[in-house]
């Protein structure tokens, strides 16, 4: 598959993020934030139990074979939902979502440049310094635009 591919995929992805961390955010003043999280992790669970029965490749007995520190995973996930529907109701889903966008750039960069985690090191260069400063300023006017109120 072709990179630009990858790349509409990954904005779906954004597009979906944000319309469930508006769902979760809606969610959690109903039932609480914590409470939240469990039910969208469950959910979340239920449908990928189903998934993985129909489609998967039958390789789920090699978690007890992998690096523990790939288990992360779901813990930080669970983390970031929380927090991100703890965060809503207080500074909105745009505002919310940006500034997890910023922390996620952040450290994709860093691990680009050092190559952790395994992944294939990609120097920073100043584009990718100029871009994440257009973030920050962006982040900034959203910010500005959210106090208005």
């Amino acid at each position: 598959m072709s990179k630009l591919l990858f790349i509409i995929l990954s904005i779906v992805g954004g597009v979906l993020a944000g319309v469930q961390a508006s769902i979760n955010g809606e969610l959690g003043k109903r039932v609480g934030g914590l409470e939240a999280s469990l039910i969208s992790f469950f959910i979340g669970t239920l449908f990928l139990v189903f998934i993985v029965l129909f489609f998967g490749k039958g390789q789920i007995h090699q978690i007890f074979t992998v690096p523990k520190w790939q288990l992360l995973g779901g813990f930080l996930g669970a983390v970031f939902v929380t927090v991100i529907i703890l965060s809503i109701p207080h500074t909105g889903v745009a505002l919310t979502i940006f500034a997890a966008i910023i922390g996620q750039m952040l450290i994709s960069l860093t691990i680009d440049h050092f190559g952790f985690l395994g992944i294939q090191a990609i120097p920073m260069n100043w584009s990718r310094v100029f871009g994440l400063l257009l973030m920050l300023a962006g982040l900034f006017f959203i910010y500005r635009g959210s106090i208005t109120q």
